[in-house]
């Protein structure tokens, strides 16, 4: 498990995107950016089951992301690990949560109905970072 940089906590609390990366089917890189939670210890992502990111990571759990500084794009933290576990969200909790915390609504205002969301647990085993 890697520890993330104490200079690069801030990071994991702004509302800056995450670019996260996943393996394809035929090995390529499938990169989607995203909205992201932090709990302490792991990255968590929404998602709905009927996605390509769900698909790949059903096969494949190695992930990548990268958070670019929104104050400075020349500073940013990669985050490369797995993930550990997959909650359902059928009460859309998470991604209600995620909605506060980027758009400062309650309620997420883009669900379809049907969509079964799913909360990625990820863990971080590596991360690289650059500027000050």
């Amino acid at each position: 498990m890697a520890t993330i940089p104490q200079g690069y906590q801030d990071l994991l609390n702004t509302n800056a995107l995450a670019h996260v990366a996943t393996v394809g089917a035929k090995g390529e890189p499938q990169t989607t950016p995203v909205w992201f939670g932090w709990d302490g210890q792991h990255i968590l992502i929404s998602q709905t089951k009927g996605r390509q990111k769900y698909r790949n990571i059903q096969r494949e759990p190695r992930i990548a992301l990268s958070i670019v500084d929104p104050a400075n794009p020349y500073r940013y933290l990669e985050i490369r690990g797995k993930v550990v576990r997959i909650d359902e969200d059928p009460k859309l909790a998470f991604i209600n949560a995620m909605a506060k915390k980027y758009m400062g609504v309650d309620t997420y205002p883009y669900h379809q109905p049907g969509d079964e969301r799913v909360v990625l647990i990820i863990q971080p085993e590596h991360t690289t970072q650059m500027g000050a």
